[in-house]
């Protein structure tokens, strides 16, 4: 997809070339920068009653008069801002799905800024995206091949750097999507470590693959645990952006990588198991941040750490009751082998300590309680620390990736209290998306740490299935600004 911006003014658009313009205008009729012959064109549509000024409603336009554009469409935002702007975008793109536009130009009646032009790619390239790895009889690939962001000189360079922002991070949830969305046999931990080190190769990152023998000897036992009951070779994934000098403290990414989860002995009811493949969705959104810092290049040190395994019964799988040594030394009975994330995650949080970070946030399909808690619009977002916490949460929101902050109060670490093991790896079922991250946090006292609960957010279930990318976005908008 080639996006670009061209400058204009408001009286030359009825002469924009292309297969179709997309105009998103305001709900104010006053406020409308366009041309005379597109102004009559929405003056008409709007006093014969085929559009109503407000946000969501679009009207399609076949050869109008005046322009050289064949296709035209109107689409109402509720407000000048960028959410309100991508809103707009999908709702008139939809109108063009199934049309022949290769070249499509939009314009807007609102000033643009650097985050308008970054939502313009991310609705255009979620617009075209079609899943066929395993499936060669999906439709096929929309023609659109070219997208002009018509602006005026005051904006033109900050156009453009929301442009090349969006690109790249849409090649990143592109990249996210795409390993989430193939089914477990065709992605396994070890395709998983065979993308990271593809990545590595085409954009100088060092990548670290180690295996079981690597992870006995450091200890790894609650990983380990998890792992023993597949056939699946476990591998740990370290991957190494140096955008600093070497002795800068990094931001550590910690992605769960779960390729499939049927629960374990605590095994999970049949119906939706097939969306377990998503499990890995941490770790595909640590891949995609690198993928996007591959081509935006901050000035800063990124570490990723992806622990991976399935989670299968067998004879040889943790059981309920089992009590394991995790690389801190700190012991877990595993009350529930449908816990296994933060398993996983607690000796990915250990290892991380080497790198003495800056931060370290993970990244994970943790919780069933999360969805409960706050839907499918925001991902859980859990720290101690403040100022990490409102770098994170500003970072969802300027990616249009939003998190909510919830509670770590020190009282619900009481659900984990084990007569067996230091800790217990659940509680009760009340809270249960905050005691998962009371659990983490036993593992984070040498380090600045957040935790984002992506299992409602990673992906979306029913006619839409499919993986969502997220949260590609809030990681590499975290990262930008930490590198400003």
């Amino acid at each position: 997809m080639n996006f670009r911006s061209l400058i204009t003014t408001p009286d030359k658009l009825c002469g924009t070339v292309a297969d179709a313009l997309l105009v998103v205008v305001a709900t104010d009729p006053d406020r409308q920068a366009l041309d005379a012959s597109l102004q009559a064109v929405l003056s008409e549509a709007i006093n014969s009653g085929d559009l109503a000024l407000k946000a969501g409603r679009t009207l399609y336009v076949h050869r109008p008069v005046g322009m050289k554009a064949a296709r035209l469409v109107f689409s109402v935002a509720a407000d000048d801002g960028a959410k309100a702007f991508k809103v707009a975008l999908v709702a008139g793109l939809a109108q063009l799905k199934s049309l022949g536009v290769k070249h499509l130009a939009v314009a807007a009646s609102a000033a643009l800024e650097e985050a308008h032009a970054e939502a313009l790619v991310a609705a255009v390239t979620d617009a075209v995206y079609v899943y066929r790895h395993t499936k060669p009889s999906a439709a096929a690939a929309p023609v659109l091949d070219r997208v002009t962001l018509l602006t005026d000189k005051a904006s033109a360079q900050a156009v453009q750097r929301g442009l090349k922002r969006g690109e790249a991070i849409t090649a990143g949830v592109t990249l996210a999507r795409e390993c989430a969305n193939r089914p477990a046999n065709h992605y396994t931990p070890s395709n998983l470590a065979a993308e990271a080190k593809r990545l590595g190769k085409a954009y100088g990152f060092k990548v670290e693959v180690l295996d079981r023998k690597d992870c006995e000897k450091l200890g790894m036992g609650s990983f380990l645990a998890v792992a023993q009951g597949s056939d699946e070779p476990l591998k740990f994934i370290v991957m190494r952006h140096e955008g600093a000098a070497k002795a800068s403290p990094p931001v550590v990414l910690v992605g769960k990588g779960i390729t499939f989860d049927t629960g374990g002995i605590s095994i999970k009811p049949a119906g939706d198991m097939d969306e377990m493949k998503f499990d890995m969705g941490g770790a595909a959104s640590v891949l995609g941040t690198f993928r996007a810092l591959g081509e935006l290049r901050p000035k800063l040190n990124v570490i990723g750490i992806i622990p991976s395994c399935e989670n299968m019964p067998s004879g040889r799988a943790v059981k309920p009751g089992d009590v394991v040594t995790s690389m801190s030394g700190q012991t877990i009975e595993v009350l529930n082998t449908d816990a296994e994330g933060r398993l996983i995650l607690c000796d990915a949080l250990t290892y991380a300590e080497r790198f003495k970070p800056a931060v370290v946030v993970d990244v994970a399909t943790l919780t069933g309680a999360c969805v409960i808690a706050l839907g499918h619009h925001r991902s859980g977002l859990f720290s101690a620390d403040d100022a990490l916490a409102e770098a994170l949460l500003a970072a969802g929101g300027a990616a249009l990736d939003p998190a909510w902050r919830m509670p770590l109060d020190d009282e619900y670490e009481e659900a984990l209290k084990s007569n067996f093991a230091d800790m217990g790896n659940v509680g009760g079922r009340a809270g249960g998306a905050i005691t998962a991250a009371m659990f983490l946090k036993k593992f984070t006292a040498k380090f600045r740490w957040a935790h984002l609960d992506i299992a409602g957010t990673a992906w979306k279930s029913g006619a839409a299935k499919g993986a969502t990318g997220r949260p590609v976005g809030l990681l590499t908008h975290f990262i930008l600004a930490r590198a400003r």
